[in-house]
């Protein structure tokens, strides 16, 4: 049986927990040390995953930016880029998002109802698979799997963060708090409710707590938990 891909979710958010606020401008969270460090991270990823509608929200390329970073990994024996990857359920992307247009092979997730209206979308700028009449998180790190992903990042949104996480599927993840309040109720936060693994008692294990410039990077193993 072919192993699932370690999952690692990636996030930077407000003191307040908010990935973004309401404003047609993205909340810029991380500072350019941050920044750095989230582009180390892409270059250790075989693969890099984000939803729909963060692909819409945000419209970002989604890339591995440094030059050097890009050179290891073809030394490496790896392409320059990670594969980047979405999941929908609509099938409502867009051909012309910077998604498709920058870095290399590009995969979309989605469900029975969507897979004609995605490939008519987009033809042959990404290739996609359907799992089924319902998005399934398992099949998806199955084919992720089958296709040579050992190491996945999450980048978002809040709602891909929380399944992973209620499904117990997330290895590790990277929180960055920001010395930011948000406080608008409508704007989009890391994760939402749901019924997490262990319930409200349950501590995950700290791999590591420490300061970039202003923001506080928080690592942890959520399947570790006591």
């Amino acid at each position: 049986m072919t192993a699932r891909p370690y999952v690692l979710l990636s996030a930077a958010m407000s003191v307040d927990g908010y990935l973004d606020d309401t404003s047609s401008e993205r909340l810029l969270l991380s500072n350019p040390e941050d920044f750095d460090r989230v582009d180390q991270v892409r270059a250790e990823s075989d693969a890099i995953l984000i939803g729909a509608t963060t692909m819409r929200r945000d419209n970002p390329r989604l890339l591995v930016n440094s030059d050097e970073r890009r050179a290891q990994r073809v030394a490496d024996g790896k392409p320059a880029y990670p594969l980047k990857v979405t999941v929908t359920r609509t099938g409502d992307l867009a051909a012309d998002l910077k998604f498709w247009h920058h870095g290399g092979d590009k995969l979309v997730f989605t469900v029975d109802s969507g897979v004609e209206k995605v490939r008519t979308t987009l033809g042959d700028l990404a290739d996609v698979v359907s799992v089924g009449p319902d998005l399934d998180w398992g099949l998806v790190l199955d084919e992720l799997g089958r296709r040579g992903v050992g190491r996945l990042m999450v980048e978002g949104g809040g709602t891909i963060h929380t399944q992973l996480m209620a499904q117990n599927l997330a290895d590790e993840v990277h929180l960055a708090v920001a010395p930011l309040l948000v406080g608008q109720a409508d704007a989009p936060k890391f994760l939402g409710a749901a019924d997490y693994p262990g319930g409200s008692t349950s501590r995950m294990r700290l791999l590591e707590a420490r300061a970039i410039g202003d923001v506080v990077l928080m690592r942890y193993a959520p399947k570790e938990r006591g």
